[in-house]
Formats: C-alpha cells, structure tokens, sequence
C-alpha cells in the first residue's frame, strides 16, 4: 500500500473524475486509473461503483475514503513537523469575495510577493458559498469571506474572524435632503451585483420585510463601475464603508445613513488542514484584505 495510491484514490472521490484528479495532480489519466486500482487490489475489494457518472464510492470505499484522508493529514503533519521552520514556499491558492476582488486582489499579490518570494500565490474570486465549498472540498489552501457573525462553518474547516464591516447605501452627490429609511430610496432602483452577492441578499431580505419590491436598475461587477454609475444618477448602490470611503468617485457620491437599515458583514478567514510552513503566507493574505477594508486587528491564525 502506497500513499501515492492513498492520494489518487483521495482526488478521484473528492472530484468525483479521474480527469480532474490527473489535472490536480499533475498525472495522466491511466496512471490515476493504475493508482487506484493498486490501491484496491492491496485492499482486496472494489472501492468504486464504476457505473455510475460521474463515479461514486461503494459504501466500504466511502469508509475507506475518510480513513484515507485521517491518515493523509497525519502524513502532512508529519512533514509539517520537519519543515515547520522554512519559509512558505510553493503553489499558494487563495480567493476573496467577488465585491472585493477589484480593490484585494492586487494588494494582496503585492504583499505575498515582497514577504514571501518563495510563494506562487494563485489568487481567484467568488460567492461566499462557493469559496467554502471550494475550502472545504481543498481545491483552495484559503480564502477571505464575507459571512453573518453567526455563520455555522462545515467541520473541517477552520476560521478566523477579521473584523466587522459595515455596509452603506451609496447614491450620488445631491444637494436635496437625504433619505431616512428605506423606503425613501428604494424606488431610485439600485445598481448590484449578480444574483450570488451577499450584499443583495441582505438588501432583498430587508425590503421584503418592508413588503417592498427590489428594483434593480443594473447589475454590474467591479466597485468602480458601479460607483461610476451611482455618481452619474442611475440608481443606488449597497457596498463596505471603507471600499467607498477610500475611493477616487468619493467627491461624486453621498452615503446615505438609513435609520432602519445599517447592515453589517464579518469578514472570516477560512481554510482547511494546510501545512504549518505556509500559515504565515496565510496570514499576510488575510492581513491585507483586511486592511483594505480598514480592519487592522487581524487574528493569527494556527495549525490545525
């Protein structure tokens, strides 16, 4: 038995394809093929219902699959345990929300690769829920969040909170008085994000409360198209203080203080079981998002 074996079995389970497991891995697909089935013979019973699509563990293989991955984390531990005093080095995939990858991403790059050269960080973005599945299924060493306070995490995902940030209905520069509530405003229309977008959810959650409609003007990614568009008249926008604050539109727009509807996010840092050699990298990632966002108290986070 063979923890390269154990690896493939591991990836084909967790994929659900031997395509995917080979792309991950840097492997053909026969040699997935030969891994897997190495690994079967050394067990002596088959792991794989192989007519189904995509493929799916037996009852045994799914018992077999979460003793595997016990045992790959105790392997990685054991490296862990040796290479604990180098410095992070290596692929590094790590993502941040959607609404804040215009204004992190860069940032962070610029971060990782002045602290860390050794890192050949691979940033991307997404929807909350992706990013955690993508966490939890480790297809992401971490990423940056955007959840409620009270968010429930899956077991086996670690997280750390950042800090609160408060969200703020944006509209243009308008000499007349400003909107009290909510329902002063709602009829401009607004400018979102796609369907996805925790911002919009809470903003739709909040209206529906009212029994007032979402009207949405435009959607559109990216903070700065949105605001250009928020400063040119053609509806309202919902987005962190800090992102607006901080931004070259700032003179053009207004931030209007709703007495019934001052919504707040907390950004988290997620992560599954990653080698204790690469949580400093971790923690810089989540530093600079943070600090984006004006939040400069971060949390250390620590091997699992």
């Amino acid at each position: 038995m063979k923890i390269e074996d154990l690896t493939a079995f591991v990836a084909v389970i967790r994929l659900q394809s031997t395509r995917l497991a080979a792309d991950e891995l840097g492997l053909t697909q026969p040699a997935i093929t030969r891994r897997v089935q190495n690994f079967e013979e050394s067990l002596g019973i088959a792991l794989l219902n192989r007519q189904t699509k995509p493929l799916k563990p037996t009852l045994m293989g799914n018992r077999v699959y979460q003793q595997c991955r016990h045992i790959l984390r105790e392997v990685d531990a054991l490296t862990d345990l040796v290479a604990a005093d180098s410095p992070p080095s290596g692929l590094l995939r790590l993502a941040v929300p959607q609404s804040l990858s215009e204004s992190s991403l860069l940032p962070a790059l610029k971060k990782l690769s002045s602290q860390f050269p050794e890192i050949q960080p691979r940033l991307s973005s997404g929807w909350g829920e992706e990013l955690l599945l993508r966490v939890q299924s480790q297809e992401l060493e971490a990423a940056v969040v955007l959840f409620p306070l009270s968010k429930q995490f899956p077991e086996g995902v670690e997280n750390q909170p950042l800090g609160a940030v408060d969200l703020v209905v944006v509209g243009p520069k308008d000499p007349q008085a400003l909107p009290q509530r909510l329902e002063d405003c709602y009829q401009r229309g607004w400018i979102l994000n796609p369907q996805g977008c925790g911002f919009r959810a809470a903003l739709q959650r909040a209206l529906t409360e009212q029994g007032l409609p979402l009207l949405i003007n435009l959607e559109a990614f990216g903070t700065t198209l949105q605001l250009s568009l928020i400063a040119e008249g053609r509806g309202l926008g919902l987005m962190p203080r800090a992102l607006v604050e901080h931004h070259a539109l700032r003179d053009q727009l207004e931030l209007y203080a709703l007495k019934d509807f001052a919504p707040r996010s907390q950004l988290w840092l997620i992560y599954p079981n990653v080698p204790a050699s690469q949580i400093p990298a971790i923690d810089a990632f989540a530093a600079a998002i943070a600090e984006g966002l004006d939040l400069v108290e971060v949390h250390k986070s620590s091997p699992c």
